[in-house]
């Protein structure tokens, strides 16, 4: 992943900093591109993953579109050159402000996730005399076995319209006159690596589908979401996900009606891995039982492991000595700041560089400023 001169280039710049690896991001881009395309099957690209913008004028160079869960990130998209016809926007609590302004910009599908927002969406489409498009977020209650933090598609979570709601919006979809049912929508999670979670899903939306038929409703799009996984464990051996597998297992499960298009939105897995947060040792310390690599990158630089206890891969780039075991931390006043415990790595010295792998996606993005750090820069392979 990383050459000595790039090694060499990194002891120049202040650190911490995010660094792109362009070739591979383009890779993992045209594999999607590639595999989603012998289907037909629409890419949006979720934008809450990572919404660099020179990263996401490449993914719109490729032609993908946008999944968005904020009118900010629709701003955004849409600055950046999204086509707005390829521009969904997703999420449990639309404002106002931010409706209004995906219907200034004429996006594709609204994916709503109640009865509320469904009514509140034709009340603002009516004022602009406008005709919402619709999907309805449909939470199927599968369990998709991922970190209960990032499980999105069960019944005891804010997603989504629970099924037994589903006549109830049909009568309404009746009287409401400024929005229009294109399609459904689901989301069971992220950062699914067993295919069979998405197996539970087709199955589950071949008999949604059938309900709606009964009722005499064929949309015309299917949206499946994303949440395909990567690994974090080896990111070398696997730098690109499955994508041919996981698409395919949606052409062979999933049932489809005549002229109806399917739409995926994945974003961790085409962004994740051509990221890595570079990092300087400032001190080691021995502890009672281990001995402490203490970095300048803390949990406002990468917030994961705080967060979901997640594991990255932690390699030194700078020593070829003996190995030894170290837990890492940053220098943030809480004890949750730490990026791994008992990490294997090279002798490890002050002014070492370290790289935290597979940052892609939700490290920059979720970046914040407590203790009043800086937000640190990124730096893409084809500027160094």
């Amino acid at each position: 992943m990383f050459t000595k001169s790039t090694i060499q280039k990194f002891r120049e710049l202040p650190t911490p900093f995010y660094y792109y690896d362009i070739p591979l991001l383009k890779k993992t881009l045209q594999r999607v591109s590639e595999e989603a395309g012998k289907y037909d099957y629409h890419v949006h690209y979720a934008v809450k993953a990572n919404a660099n913008d020179k990263i996401l004028a490449i993914i719109k160079d490729f032609g993908f579109g946008a999944d968005c869960v904020s009118g900010n990130e629709i701003a955004k998209v849409m600055d950046i050159g999204f086509d707005p016809d390829k521009t969904v926007f997703a999420g449990v609590g639309k404002s106002d402000w931010e409706i209004n302004l995906a219907l200034d910009h004429n996006i594709f599908c609204f994916n709503c996730e109640s009865i509320q927002e469904i009514k509140v969406i034709d009340e603002l489409a009516g004022e602009k005399g406008k005709i919402a498009p619709i999907a309805l977020r449909i939470n199927p209650n599968i369990n998709p076995a991922t970190h209960h933090y990032i499980t999105t598609g069960i019944e005891e979570n804010k997603f989504g319209i629970y099924q037994w709601d589903l006549e109830d919006i049909l009568q309404l979809l009746v009287i409401l006159k400024n929005v229009k049912l294109i399609g459904l929508h689901f989301h069971i999670g992220s950062q699914i690596i067993d295919l069979n979670a998405f197996k539970g899903l087709c199955i589950r939306i071949n008999r949604i589908q059938e309900w709606f038929i009964d009722h005499r409703i064929i949309v015309d799009h299917i949206n499946v979401g994303g949440g395909l996984g990567i690994s974090y464990e080896n990111p070398d051996r696997h730098t690109i996900p499955a994508f041919a597998e996981y698409f395919g297992l949606f052409k062979n499960l999933l049932e489809l009606r005549p002229k109806q298009k399917v739409h995926f939105e994945l974003g961790r897995s085409m962004v994740a891995q051509c990221g890595s947060l570079i990092t300087r040792v400032l001190y080691v310390k021995n502890g009672v039982k281990i001995k402490f690599a203490i970095v300048d990158a803390g949990m406002t630089e990468l917030l994961r492991p705080a967060l979901y206890q997640a594991y990255h891969r932690i390699e030194n780039l700078t020593s070829n000595g003996k190995p030894d075991q170290y837990n890492v931390v940053g220098p943030i006043c809480e004890s949750s700041d730490s990026f791994g415990k008992y990490i294997n790595l090279p002798e490890t010295k002050r002014n070492d560089l370290l790289a935290i792998r597979s940052v892609g996606a939700y490290g920059e993005i979720m970046a914040f400023r407590y203790n009043l750090r800086d937000l640190v820069k990124s730096y893409l392979s084809d500027e160094l």
